[in-house]
């Protein structure tokens, strides 16, 4: 029996995609994805196109990024289910899964991640030689709920008996890349941010080593994942853990998707991974 033209237009469009292939049918969803931010909106959207792209095709569904405005609003949109991965720091997950109620899990980080660190920089001819040199002094640091740019540098302070509340003049630039930008302009005498972005921006000539230099770099800790909300559908979750593991430096394509990640492959983590980040915000007073 015919379906009257008009009628097609009053069935709900779960019906009518019933009868649609499976690719179709998926391509209809949308997969949201987040995550803090820790640089530019401009570079996020930039970093995120290939690898958004490339869950697509591997999802089978359209790939959104969505931008938020601070570290909170990450943690947040995750629980409350506005998105549905979000990249955190190691500070931010923790904050997640509190807030969630252990709603949350970390799906995948960089090889990078198991062994990540922060640097303190300074003008060259500052006279800063060590952490204990910044007393009195102004230090930027990222966002209060960065782990990198705030949570590990603030820890190792408090090892070297240098109080940040009470020793230095602290302010919060937002970003790393922010920080790295304000220390070079002399707006303030330190600041703390991750090795990678450091890095990063030593190589695009974006701070000059001539100018400013590293005077500590932290020891090791987990740092970034991907997360996702525990109640994720079992299958798209096994798709999107392929996806990640599946990149493979040795083609050219997952090469740039790998670079722009500063990855050089992806691996499967844990929560347990992070139980010395949530030690140590603790520890410094920023989980109650």
């Amino acid at each position: 029996m015919k379906i009257p033209r008009r009628s097609l237009f009053a069935l709900p469009l779960t019906l009518l995609l019933t009868g649609l292939p499976p690719t179709l049918a998926q391509a209809a969803e949308v997969f949201r994805v987040s995550a803090i931010p820790d640089e530019s909106p401009t570079e996020l959207q930039r970093k995120f196109k290939p690898l958004g792209e490339h869950l697509e095709r591997k999802l089978g569904m359209k790939v959104e990024f969505i931008p938020v405005t601070d570290y909170a609003a990450s943690v947040e949109a995750l629980v409350n289910k506005k998105v549905d991965m979000v990249w955190f720091g190691g500070f931010t997950f923790v904050q997640a899964r509190i807030r969630s109620n252990d709603g949350v899990e970390p799906l995948v980080q960089r090889v990078e991640d198991e062994q990540f660190k922060s640097v303190f920089i300074t003008p060259v001819g500052s006279g800063i030689e060590k952490l204990e040199d910044l007393k009195g002094k102004s230090v930027a640091f990222g966002s209060p709920s960065s782990t990198s740019g705030h949570l590990m540098p603030r820890s190792y302070l408090l090892e070297a008996k240098v109080d940040p509340d009470r020793d230095l003049r602290v302010s919060f630039s937002g970003a790393h890349d922010a920080t790295a930008l304000a220390v070079a302009g002399g707006r303030v005498a330190a600041g703390a941010l991750n090795i990678s972005v450091w890095e990063k921006m030593v190589a695009e000539k974006r701070v000059d080593t001539s100018k400013v230099r590293v005077f500590y770099t932290t020891p090791p800790y987990y740092d970034y994942n991907w997360t996702v909300r525990k109640d994720m559908d079992p299958a798209l979750r096994a798709k999107l853990l392929d996806a990640f593991v599946s990149l493979d430096p040795a083609r050219p394509g997952d090469k740039q998707i790998l670079d722009l990640q500063r990855a050089t492959r992806f691996i499967p983590t844990k929560a347990s991974n992070y139980a010395s980040i949530e030690t140590a915000a603790r520890s410094a007073g920023l989980l109650k």
